[in-house]
């Protein structure tokens, strides 16, 4: 699968040699791990200045990547998506099926410099294109509420507010999505 979208906005890349595409990739190389240690440290530095008045140390950094790893974003039940705007990587995120109806969205990424470019919605967009192809009714994931940039993408693509479904220190609000058009609730009724 690839998406390719063009970027548009007041704060768009409208370079045509700068095309934005999110295909998968294998969450194990390199490159993967670079844009995923850039998505802990963008989080994990919001979460230190918030809670402990300083950003992340990076023993702190490797100690998370090792605690949390992004292992089961692979294939079958599995898939890690990297977004590219002009070749280079802009943003990432994962999918792993949680049951055979829901889907979880984990490590949604865009670079500080690439926000405002399209480059979140193409994520979602290929996110859900996943979810259906697996046969999921509904994609879930949860956050914090000091992610504001991202609980405004949520909503604007429709997601809404669910049940928790999983606890953690890091864990503040759960959202879904019905992928059947139906609703954007926890998609219980259907």
């Amino acid at each position: 699968m690839t998406t390719t979208r063009p970027t548009t906005g007041a704060h768009a890349d409208t370079d045509p040699s700068r095309p934005l595409t999110v295909t998968p990739h294998p969450v194990a190389s390199p490159e993967a791990a670079l844009v995923l240690r850039a998505y802990l440290t963008d989080v994990a530095d919001r979460w230190y200045l918030l809670h402990h008045g300083r950003t992340t140390t990076s023993e702190e950094v490797e100690r998370h990547l090792a605690e949390d790893p992004s292992d089961d974003l692979v294939p079958p039940d599995g898939v890690f998506l990297l977004a590219r705007l002009g070749g280079e990587p802009a943003g990432c995120a994962g999918l792993r099926r949680l049951d055979a109806r829901t889907a979880e969205l984990k490590r949604m990424f865009v670079h500080p410099a690439r926000r405002g470019r399209g480059v979140g919605a193409a994520l979602l967009a290929a996110v859900e294109e996943t979810a259906r192809g697996w046969g999921a009714e509904r994609v879930v994931l949860e956050t914090r509420r000091d992610l504001r940039e991202a609980l405004a993408l949520y909503a604007r693509h429709g997601y809404t507010a669910v049940e928790p479904y999983v606890h953690g220190p890091y864990t503040e609000v759960w959202l879904g999505k019905a992928l059947n058009g139906v609703d954007g609730t926890d998609g219980a009724d259907g």
